[in-house]
């Protein structure tokens, strides 16, 4: 059975969808907030179409997806649901934007995933989020930059907290191809650079009292990085 719902008739029926998502669904990106887990998955969009036979929806037009600390913004969202319940969702942006997808990364501190692609693939069955096409992907301590990456696709294993980014490829159902000589780059920002001081220029002097504590750097993603084909340290 295929529908075109109204934006009145949506909001209604979304909210039973939205019910029926909220144990599964997104469940497995939410490995580095692990009360992400028990959160209901809020889905806004413009309109939405539900293939019963399929067990698919398409979310299209200005695309919000909450679910616990995740937020996930683009102009549509394909749902499915395999025979075994495991959910896959692809994420699209309008044509010249990107997708975007943020979760925060450990409980009890201040530290964010971020990442920005034209396409971005959830799989709760391998577990993982992958950025793909013009791929950034960003570790930040509450609105600070501290590590970076970019590449045509950047793949975030959520089981073991690592990623992979690569210059040379991109999945089969990709739409495009690399580009040739695909480079990847990276910014990653010492773990001491958060609680020094600031460049005076000057010797600094002993303080009279303590100075405001810093956040301590968690331990940083790791990361395996491929440059045509092949594995670099």
């Amino acid at each position: 059975m295929n529908s075109l719902l109204s934006p009145l008739a949506f909001r209604h029926l979304c909210r039973a969808f939205v019910f029926a998502l909220s144990l599964a669904g997104l469940a497995s990106l939410a490995q580095a907030e692990k009360a992400d887990r028990t959160k209901p998955m809020n889905i806004e969009a413009d309109a939405m179409r539900y293939d019963d036979l399929k067990q698919a929806s398409v979310f299209t037009g200005n695309v919000v997806v909450t679910k616990g600390t995740i937020i996930i913004r683009g102009t549509r969202i394909d749902v499915r649901q395999d025979p075994e319940g495991y959910q896959y969702g692809v994420v699209t942006a309008a044509p010249g934007k990107l997708a975007y997808y943020k979760q925060k990364r450990d409980a009890g501190t201040d530290e964010w995933i971020e990442g920005e692609s034209e396409v971005i693939e959830y799989d709760s069955r391998a577990d993982n989020v992958k950025f793909i096409r013009r791929a950034v992907m960003r570790r930040l301590y509450g609105a600070t930059v501290n590590d970076e990456s970019s590449g045509p696709l950047i793949v975030y294993d959520q089981s073991n907290d690592t990623f992979t980014v690569n210059g040379s490829s991109l999945p089969p159902n990709a739409g495009v191809a690399a580009p040739a000589g695909g480079r990847v780059r990276a910014i990653l920002t010492p773990k001491s650079a958060a609680s020094a001081p600031a460049a005076g220029g000057a010797k600094a002097a002993v303080p009279a009292a303590p100075a405001p504590a810093t956040p301590a750097s968690g331990p940083g993603l790791r990361s395996t990085t491929t440059l045509g084909g092949e594995s670099r340290q």
